[in-house]
């Protein structure tokens, strides 16, 4: 039996919780778990009623996702090697596709945070919305058994290794770019924060992006990761229009 958090749950709430489930298509047992997988810390930071928070049901679901997904490929792929199973794991647990993932549950709309974050747009921040994905998987891990995570898992994956397959999906361009400048210019692309604008609780990065003496932007993201990601993209653009259908087929073996 797993313990969970017994804080009281107001009939709103309730109310809340129930409509989220019927949208995801999921019962759980336990609302109280549903509950705390869709408590972010910046909410029970100013609550000292509500302490626990969603960390470790998303340590746990990161865990079954991974889980799910790898025996997944190993499964549908088996001429595929551990490189490109790898690859494709990769994007498919990346916390751009499970951001994705918890809009179409509308995780955005039922989650508590704080008031620091609901200010600074944090329904809509990737990396909430994406931990809390990992902990609704995690907690219907807890509820309800591995089947009912798997099941759910392979709901939201499976278009997305599909995309991936027919390659249609959003390119991670930082490791396409880094395997195409390791292999044929013998370095690394370096990457370097040019600016920072806004105030302290909604910052834009601005990072630019060299190979070799040749340096790409600046572009702008609203976390360093982000910001480094489409500097690679302004890199990668530039180098397939700089070098041709030449350029444009090397960096098209490395996203494959």
């Amino acid at each position: 039996m797993f313990l969970t958090s017994k804080s009281a749950i107001s009939r709103e709430r309730r109310t809340e919780l129930l409509a989220f489930e019927k949208n995801a298509q999921l019962r759980f047992k336990s609302i109280e778990l549903l509950n705390l997988a869709l408590t972010h810390r910046s909410y029970t930071n100013e609550d000292s009623s509500h302490s626990p928070n969603n960390e470790k049901l998303e340590f746990l679901g990161d865990s079954v996702l991974g889980m799910v997904v790898a025996t997944y490929l190993y499964k549908i792929l088996q001429d595929k090697a551990e490189g490109d199973l790898a690859r494709i794991k990769s994007y498919v647990v990346s916390e751009d596709t499970l951001s994705i993932a918890a809009h179409g549950l509308l995780i955005q709309d039922y989650i508590l945070v704080g008031k620091g974050e609901e200010l600074s747009g944090g329904r809509g921040k990737k990396a909430i919305l994406a931990d809390a994905m990992e902990a609704v998987i995690g907690a219907t891990y807890l509820d309800s058994g591995f089947e009912a995570a798997e099941k759910l898992v392979l709901r939201l994956v499976e278009p997305e290794i599909l995309k991936v397959l027919q390659n249609r999906h959003r390119k991670d361009y930082k490791t396409i770019l880094q395997e195409y400048v390791q292999k044929y210019h013998r370095s690394y692309p370096a990457y370097a924060l040019v600016k920072k604008t806004g105030p302290d609780h909604d910052r834009t990065f601005w990072m630019s992006c060299s190979v070799g003496k040749t340096e790409y932007g600046p572009a702008s993201g609203k976390n360093k990761k982000e910001a480094e990601q489409n500097a690679a993209k302004v890199a990668y653009d530039a180098i397939v229009e700089e070098g041709g259908l030449e350029a444009a087929r090397l960096l098209q073996t490395e996203s494959q």
